[in-house]
């Protein structure tokens, strides 16, 4: 009989986010609740299209882009840190009554309140730098060490080059520059 031991995860991932605190993630997550998440994102970022100029981008695909981004983070994450990352808070009289991780669902909730109401968005500000930056990290420990199989343009890597780096000398005395070569 074989056995064979497999390590499963069973702390934290935390993204130290200065003074703003600290972001936990899950320790380990399944790989289609991952993938679904992940592709959603992907989809989102293909209504981008091919021009990266974000000044010509028409802003509310940009903001789905980035919903997008943020809601497959925060189902990453323990559920205190996604309530700081994404909260949408429903106001009444001057207080928050309530509080959830979409926009639609505050909006709801507060369709459903009679009175002055309205929905504030308190969710974690971040530079977009640091928004991509948390996406590659929780693809990376999440998707094992590389970005997921889905296809991506904007994710691919590039291909290895064929055979190995030569090492030896060539036969030729010319002193003609070669790539990887100086002149002789």
């Amino acid at each position: 009989m074989a056995t064979r031991d497999f390590a499963v995860r069973t702390e934290n991932h935390v993204a130290n986010l200065g003074e703003l605190g600290k972001l936990e993630f899950v320790p380990e997550v399944f790989g289609d609740e991952f993938l679904e998440g992940y592709s959603q994102v992907q989809e989102a970022q293909k209504a981008l299209g091919e021009d990266t100029d974000l000044t010509k981008m028409d802003p509310a695909v940009l903001r789905g882009v980035y919903g997008a981004m943020r809601q497959f983070l925060a189902k990453l994450m323990i559920p205190e840190s996604a309530d700081r990352f994404l909260r949408f808070e429903v106001i009444k009289g001057g207080k928050s009554v309530a509080h959830f991780r979409t926009r639609a669902e505050a909006d709801k909730h507060a369709a459903e309140l009679t009175g002055a109401v309205r929905v504030e968005d308190r969710s974690m500000r971040l530079p977009d730098r640091v928004l991509m930056e948390l996406l590659e990290w929780t693809t990376e420990l999440y998707g094992g060490g590389d970005r997921p199989t889905t296809s991506s343009s904007g994710s691919s890597r590039a291909s290895r080059r064929a055979g190995t780096p030569g090492k030896g000398s060539s036969r030729s005395k010319g002193s003609t520059s070669t790539a990887g070569r100086s002149a002789r």
